[in-house]
């Protein structure tokens, strides 16, 4: 114990009580996906990580494995610390901290490599193991943020290291954040970005024929309807199954067919397509206003590619996914919020395999000649859910959105992000809040497409961690829409059902429910003040107002509005109602 530095256990006591906490309430949710010159300064001052900027030579840091480290300043007065001479992955520089159980970690890093590119993982080697923080693909001659974060199951001392499987190359590190959060902290965080984000202040007045306020009037407000798209997917099952209509449409604004609109179940033998079941769906959706989101019109997985379309050579190939493209897109055209057009592609590749690297991008070209009005996603999974999964990390997912839209023709694409959500181990909300950080640097609109839990923590850690996840999502300024992959089928689910078969809630449905009452079904009563207004913090929706005054000559006055999203928090809609 004597060998690690007095300040790991000190550290934060360097603030007042009052002074961390308010120091540690807001939490950054600026990232960078640009290579510089030069890195920001370290968020949180560097946090809990001693002489973040280098400023102090190597104080704080050592020797992580093997590798040789050193103290370099740049040219412009810029100091950071290099590993070299490595021949491990994990040969690297390092700091010990102390992390505690009951906290989580936000945790960001400039990072730079001596020659060309090579990805580099920020990884904490605590007593129960490895923990990942996040990783980006850095290069040379320029600085890229690494941003991330963690929470450990046991407190205790840890090392921070950085780890390239390119051990030709020098790592450089610069203003190395890590900022821990309270339970209570991170809960606030995600309050402040609702009421900033997913709500706006309306000041109803009520006034009589001259214009008049009427002061004492008895207010009651109502929502209606979400604006937020929060939905789960179905499948052919719910179109003969009344119990599960009432269930599901009683509760959900959005939905995405689970297996009706894949090429594999539309067009399962060459020349014989079949959009029977996706017909009938849509037309379900229509008839209770449920969006849908078309999935999907290719799918780059090899085990999910029929064989007649395996088969195929090149040239025929290209024909028939031209084919595919037409077909079910120009069926649809206008009828769905969003499609994903190209699914897994990070993951897979059997159509550029096939085609050409740039196959994916004529994808997109080919459907915005179609449907240019329906936001086209690239769905992929892992970039929120498993750091570990160096495929599909924020870094390399911006990476393909650039080339698609940089094919010739794309550069004006209405491209989405589609995040699937399919979480197999516990939730790391610093690491989900990071990665959308991250994502949200290309302002596009990012959706939550599938989103489950895996069923094999049992029932009441399933609801619990769906319950984490989707509080951290809904909470997420840049996150548009959220859907669960809940299609319940008589064999069950794919993973995670929200009811059993006769629609009981299991656990997961009460946290839907839960969730649903938290943000859909908000409303207002109260009494107008002298002036006649009336004030309320309202989320985002259709609502209707009912006002009633003894002088009114009917028992109440109701009309419908609707609040909706305003650039500034301080602005207010202002609702005059005339009695």
């Amino acid at each position: 114990m004597d060998s690690f530095p007095k300040s790991l256990f000190s550290h934060e006591h360097h603030f007042t009580k009052q002074g961390f906490e308010a120091d540690a309430l807001t939490y950054d949710y600026t990232a960078s996906v640009e290579c510089l010159e030069n890195p920001h300064k370290p968020q949180y001052g560097g946090g809990i990580i001693i002489n973040p900027e280098l400023s102090h030579g190597l104080r704080g840091w050592s020797t992580f494995e093997n590798a040789k480290i050193e103290h370099r300043v740049l040219s412009g007065g810029n100091k950071f610390i290099v590993a070299h001479s490595r021949k491990q992955p994990n040969d690297s520089i390092s700091q010990k901290v102390y992390l505690q159980k009951d906290k989580l970690y936000t945790f960001s890093a400039w990072i730079q490599v001596s020659d060309g590119n090579a990805p580099v993982a920020a990884v904490f080697k605590t007593t129960s193991g490895q923990k990942h923080a996040g990783a980006v693909t850095a290069k040379s001659k320029c600085w890229s943020m690494l941003k991330g974060g963690l929470n450990v199951n046991v407190s205790g001392l840890a090392e921070l290291y950085f780890e390239s499987k390119n051990t030709s190359v020098e790592i450089w590190a610069d203003s190395i954040s890590l900022q821990p959060f309270t339970q209570d902290q991170w809960s606030s965080h995600q309050d402040q970005s609702i009421e900033k984000t997913r709500k706006t202040n309306v000041r109803i007045q009520a006034v009589d024929e001259q214009g008049s306020p009427i002061s004492n009037a008895s207010i009651s407000i109502l929502q209606k309807k979400l604006s937020f798209p929060f939905g789960s997917a179905i499948n052919k099952n719910i179109l003969t199954n009344t119990a599960y209509q009432n269930w599901f449409t009683s509760r959900f604004t959005v939905t995405t067919f689970e297996n009706e609109m894949k090429w594999y179940t539309n067009e399962p033998v060459p020349g014989q397509e079949n959009y029977k079941d996706a017909d009938a769906l849509l037309q379900f959706a229509k008839q209770h206003s449920i969006a849908v989101r078309g999935h999907t019109v290719l799918w780059e997985d090899p085990n999910y590619i029929q064989g007649w379309v395996a088969s195929l050579s090149p040239r025929d190939l290209a024909i028939a996914v031209d084919k595919r493209i037409n077909s079910i897109m120009s069926k649809y055209k206008g009828q769905l919020i969003a499609w994903d057009v190209v699914n897994e592609n990070l993951h897979s590749s059997f159509f550029e395999s096939k085609l050409g690297q740039s196959a994916s991008a004529s994808f997109y070209n080919r459907a915005q000649r179609i449907d240019a009005a329906t936001t086209l996603f690239l769905n992929e999974y892992n970039t929120i859910e498993d750091n570990r999964d160096g495929l599909s990390k924020p870094d390399n997912y911006l990476r393909k959105l650039r080339e698609i839209r940089g094919f010739p023709g794309n550069n004006n694409l209405t491209l989405g992000i589609g995040l699937q959500g399919h979480f197999s181990n516990p939730p790391n909300l610093p690491y989900i809040r990071a990665s959308i950080d991250i994502l949200a640097s290309a302002s596009l609109p990012i959706w939550i497409t599938e989103l489950d839990v895996a069923n094999n923590f049992g029932e009441q850690a399933q609801a619990e961690y769906l319950e984490q996840i989707l509080r951290e999502l809904h909470a997420h300024p840049k996150v548009s829409g959220i859907v669960l992959w809940s299609a319940l089928a008589p064999g069950g689910c794919y993973r995670m059902c929200l009811t059993d078969d006769n629609f009981n809630n299991l656990a997961t449905g009460n946290v839907v429910d839960k969730l649903r009452q938290e943000w859909g079904s908000n409303s207002s009563e109260g009494t107008t003040d002298t002036n006649g207004f009336f004030e309320a913090s309202l989320f985002h929706g259709d609502y209707k107002v009912k006002i009633s005054h003894p002088t009114m000559t009917s028992p109440f006055l109701a009309q419908s509005f609707k609040v909706v999203s305003t650039d500034h928090r301080s602005e207010q809609t202002t609702l005059l109602l005339k009695v």
